[in-house]
């Protein structure tokens, strides 16, 4: 079987599973939804403290999110074995990470976009003037949080304390991530909107290094 193929066949799988339960999107809305109005009561900020604060209260909403989304990646299928059968499937190892990190960035994406708005209302941010470029810098630090968040998940699906294990191992990895994000948030955000390249770029080549790893790496991390 191709690889598209494969690919195809364990997103759809992953999408209607989840589409069947909405137990994984739903939770984590409430979760994000929870954490930004806490943050609104919390700092209740001016027009300028808001273009000041407002991107980094957003993207720690969405890794807050993107973590409780992205441990049971894998723990779900250790259910009957799951995942050995997927192993011995005529597919490539990359085939099934890929499918993982495909469906969890649709699923991930969803929840940010949902929970945009409520933030731009809440936070009195003007986003619509420059919602092409911040939806650009959303889907770069989106992929690359996913990208390196299911290959983690992979790698603590078989620790007892995997809850626990993957923050510890993701958060350090992604601060270079979490940092070029919000910088180039700020920059879109200011009274003089503009995508910085210097950060685009970085969020470019950071989901280029960690994608060609899980590819390379792949695996080694599905038979692990």
């Amino acid at each position: 079987m191709g690889t598209g193929r494969a690919v195809a066949i364990l997103l759809g799988k992953e999408l209607r599973g989840e589409l069947r339960s909405r137990e994984l999107l739903n939770t984590t809305l409430i979760f994000a939804l929870i954490v930004v109005v806490i943050f609104s009561f919390a700092f209740d900020p001016t027009a300028a403290e808001a273009r000041r604060f407002a991107p980094g209260l957003l993207w720690i909403a969405f890794l807050f999110a993107g973590t409780l989304m992205l441990n049971p990646s894998f723990a779900r299928e250790q259910a009957n074995d799951t995942l050995q059968a997927l192993r011995m499937a005529p597919i490539s190892p990359f085939a099934l990470l890929l499918g993982k990190i495909l469906a969890n960035f649709v699923f991930l994406l969803t929840a940010e976009l949902v929970l945009l708005p409520v933030f731009a209302v809440l936070y009195n941010v003007t986003i619509l003037p420059v919602i092409g470029r911040l939806l650009l810098v959303i889907v770069l630090g989106t992929f690359g949080v996913v990208v390196t968040g299911t290959v983690f998940a992979a790698l603590a699906s078989q620790a007892r304390m995997r809850e626990l294990l993957l923050p510890l191992l993701l958060l350090p990895v992604l601060a270079p991530l979490l940092i070029a994000s919000v910088e180039a948030t700020a920059a879109l955000l200011n009274d003089e909107p503009a995508l910085d390249p210097t950060w685009t770029v970085f969020l470019v080549a950071f989901d280029v290094v960690f994608f060609t790893a899980s590819w390379l790496l792949c695996e080694h991390l599905i038979e692990e």
